[in-house]
């Protein structure tokens, strides 16, 4: 997969936070080194509806996508990173767009947190954390990218 490293013109970035049940999608860009969360998009085992990620990646023309790796804390692959990574691998196959995976480790965790502290509730089934996941990933990657 092609370099993830920052250029002098600005990028559009797309991040999702994989999962089997839903994934979570944010937009950024490194003008300001900012992300928003923009999503959250239903799985079938871990299968998005491919549909919607091409109408997210025609209607955001990002530069680079990231992919939450989901590593162990010891820095060891989980279970499910074979399968992040084959997703990371399949939106780059299918649309051609750079695609960097990135170490999600606690953001999941930090987004949940975020979300009770914002005045969410514990129904993380109804309440769009993976989203925040997803913006919590696009963000460090930005700050780690502006040191």
């Amino acid at each position: 997969m092609p370099d993830a490293t920052p250029s002098s013109k600005p990028k559009t970035l797309l991040s999702f936070d994989y999962g089997i049940k839903n994934i979570g999608v944010a937009i950024g860009q490194t003008l300001t080194a900012s992300a928003r969360a923009l999503c959250q998009l239903r799985a079938r085992d871990g299968i998005p509806n491919w549909d919607e990620i091409a109408a997210l990646l025609t209607e955001w023309q990002p530069d680079l996508v990231l992919v939450g790796l989901p590593l162990n804390m010891d820095g060891s692959d989980s279970e499910l990173c074979p399968r992040a990574r084959k997703f990371g691998n399949r939106i780059h196959g299918r649309f051609g767009v750079p695609v960097h995976m990135v170490d999600e480790r606690l953001s999941s965790f930090a987004a949940k947190g975020e979300h009770l502290a914002g005045g969410g509730s514990d129904h993380y089934k109804r309440d769009p954390v993976d989203a925040i996941a997803a913006r919590i990933i696009l963000q460090d990657w930005l700050n780690e990218q502006g040191r």
